[in-house]
């Protein structure tokens, strides 16, 4: 497995696999599947060159199998702040430490970022493995936001995290 900054030329590969994870888990995300289907390209090609985000992807031979963003908050008051985003793994590599090498580079990354002094996420609440995963790495929840998503008739909670650095 290898870890590595997404370019635009893997913008396709990355909007395949954003798109399987918001079928496969429309609870974990705040976009639904319907709503990004008809994404424009662009919008990820855009999103790789940017100075303040950085999308991680984990490869097994040449297949994209796991991902996670990185961005940095711009506004001069919430600078020290960095957040993780649309994290996911394929089902068919999880429990194989993926997930983990994905999150290590993203602090990494927000460790050299300067300034940067704190990493927030959210995860819902019933995503157990994910939370341990979380906590394992040194983040702690400071809240749990009551039916922070609806999925059809069904309310997820989330918990907010912070790993200060």
């Amino acid at each position: 497995m290898k870890i590595r900054r997404l370019t635009p030329l893997n913008a396709e590969t990355y909007l395949a696999l954003r798109l399987e994870a918001l079928q496969n888990n429309p609870e974990a995300f705040g976009s639904s599947y319907e709503e990004e289907k008809d994404q424009p390209i662009e919008k990820y090609i855009h999103r790789f060159q940017s100075s303040d985000s950085i999308t991680l992807g984990a490869f097994v031979d040449t297949q994209l199998v796991g991902v996670v963003t990185l961005f940095r908050e711009n506004l001069a008051k919430l600078h020290h702040r960095a957040n993780i985003i649309a994290m996911y793994v394929s089902p068919t590599q999880r429990g194989l430490g993926i997930g983990k090498s994905l999150l290590v580079e993203a602090i990494q990354q927000a460790n050299d970022w300067a300034g940067v002094e704190q990493v927030y996420l959210t995860v819902v609440t019933t995503n157990t493995p994910a939370k341990k995963l979380y906590a394992s790495l040194g983040f702690e929840v400071f809240g749990t936001e009551k039916r922070a998503l609806k999925v059809g008739e069904t309310y997820f909670d989330e918990e907010h995290m912070v790993l200060f650095l």
